[in-house]
């Protein structure tokens, strides 16, 4: 197993995370739950500068978590180029 398929690995993991708390908004006091408290821990700090910069559009339905999710996509290859280019 390489080291860039250790990032791609992590980040595919971590963007399924903040597609299930998204998902988890949905569903009434799902949020509340002992998953929905445990994904919250880990996905809002993540989550927290997007939405500061991006505001809900017709005050009611938030893409931050979309433009999120590319950010993280284009950091992961990012972050192999600059593996690659060094080793």
């Amino acid at each position: 197993m390489t080291v860039e398929s250790i990032i791609f690995f992590i980040a595919r993991i971590y963007q399924y995370m903040i597609i299930v708390y998204v998902l988890l908004s949905w569903l009434p006091n799902a949020r509340e739950s002992f998953i929905g408290e445990w994904l919250g821990r880990l996905v809002e700090p993540y989550l927290a500068p997007f939405r500061r910069f991006i505001p809900p559009i017709f005050g009611m339905i938030d893409i931050s978590p979309i433009v999120a999710l590319i950010v993280l996509n284009m950091a992961s290859y990012g972050l192999v180029s600059l593996i690659g280019y060094f080793v």
